[in-house]
């Protein structure tokens, strides 16, 4: 298979779809793989490391669009790239369509075969692709919004973990997946005084487990997050549902009850965002005030570390690249239901129920 790779055009997006390594596996197995020039400049790959894999470096995105037939990328397309997409195309990458009408209206219209990382499925009911991210943007919640919380940020001037003599800042961490538990890890070791909140009691008796005394675990009503709200210095928003639009868990009149200068990070905004305040926001410009509470809601976080972020995905991403490769997108897929359920849009149609009824679009199965 004719396998390419395009450079990333998303603000301040410097990851790439495949790394070297990944290149030359590929070319190892027979594959043909075509890479725009400069796609992993922004994380320290040179062409010539691309040519040492085996690939071929072609001048733009055109050229990687009409000479490859399986795209694989990090972030949604953009329009450009969606209007060269075709329906012999395979497109493997990052979709977030459930908050994207426009973009899942236009993949629709170009016909192409379109596989999303973050609805692919693993045999324990994980979700392996999107795993590696929700690390990264865990993590680096925690360093956000202690930054944001500093004063000269417009923050309340309150330091994570405190000092002797001096309170620690309270956390709330709504949600307890990945990005939740990533999150807790961090705000933990800087000594802060994290609460999770989660829907599932057995996921609770889970965390208990882990984190013991480290944290208080609490489940996730209207109520207790309104009081929560009341009360954190910093709320993480770290909720998801599969495919689907992020429930809105924090609304506007709560801001009203935060202290003045609180942060709020939104890690879901890539479904739509988990507070009603949230907007998607770029690292040009990652934060706004709404009612003098900070929201950071930047929609490509793991972006910040682009070289870690591009090695974790490319270890996730990289055997299923392989089989698609390998088999092609219906073969691949009819062999395992797993990356079948990465299937969001196809012939035209959507694929995926959850992503359809985000949209309010008709499902095909």
């Amino acid at each position: 298979m004719r396998v390419g790779v395009p450079k990333e055009i998303k603000n301040h997006e410097y990851r790439v779809g495949l790394t070297p390594a990944s290149v030359a596996e590929l070319t190892a197995a027979g594959h043909e793989v075509i890479v725009q020039t400069q796609a992993g400049m922004g994380i320290d790959f040179e062409d010539q490391d691309y040519v040492d894999a085996g690939a071929r470096i072609v001048p733009n995105a055109g050229a990687v669009f009409s000479g490859a037939d399986m795209i694989v990328k990090v972030k949604e397309p953009q329009q450009s790239e969606i209007a060269m997409l075709e329906p012999r195309h395979l497109l493997f990458t990052y979709l977030h369509l459930a908050a994207d009408k426009p973009q899942a209206e236009g993949l629709m219209a170009s016909g192409a075969t379109c596989i999303a990382y973050e609805t692919i499925t693993s045999p324990r009911g994980g979700l392996p692709l999107l795993k590696p991210m929700s690390e990264v943007a865990g993590r680096m919640s925690v360093q956000v919004g202690a930054h944001y919380l500093e004063k000269g940020q417009g923050g309340r001037g309150v330091l994570l973990g405190g000092v002797p003599g001096v309170a620690p800042a309270r956390v709330a961490i709504l949600g307890g997946g990945i990005a939740g538990v990533n999150a807790a890890q961090m705000a933990v070791g800087m000594r802060a005084d994290v609460t999770i909140y989660d829907i599932s009691n057995d996921r609770l008796a889970e965390l208990d487990m882990v984190f013991g005394s480290q944290i208080k675990t609490a489940y996730a009503s209207k109520a207790a997050i309104a009081a929560a709200v009341a009360r954190a210095h910093l709320v993480i928003g770290a909720v998801l549902v599969p495919g689907a639009a992020a429930p809105k868990l924090v609304t506007r009149d709560m801001l009203k009850t935060m202290k003045r200068g609180s942060v709020l990070v939104d890690i879901a905004i890539d479904q739509g965002g988990c507070f009603e305040t949230s907007h998607a926001t770029t690292h040009d410009d990652p934060v706004f005030e709404v009612d003098g509470i900070i929201h950071y809601c930047v929609a490509n976080m793991p972006g910040a570390v682009a070289r870690t972020s591009a090695f974790a995905l490319n270890n996730a991403t990289l055997p299923f690249v392989l089989k698609l490769a390998h088999l092609g997108a219906d073969a691949a897929m009819a062999a395992d239901p797993h990356l079948a359920a990465g299937l969001n849009v196809s012939g035209g149609k959507i694929r995926h129920k959850a992503v359809a009824d985000a949209l309010d679009l008709p499902f095909a199965a």
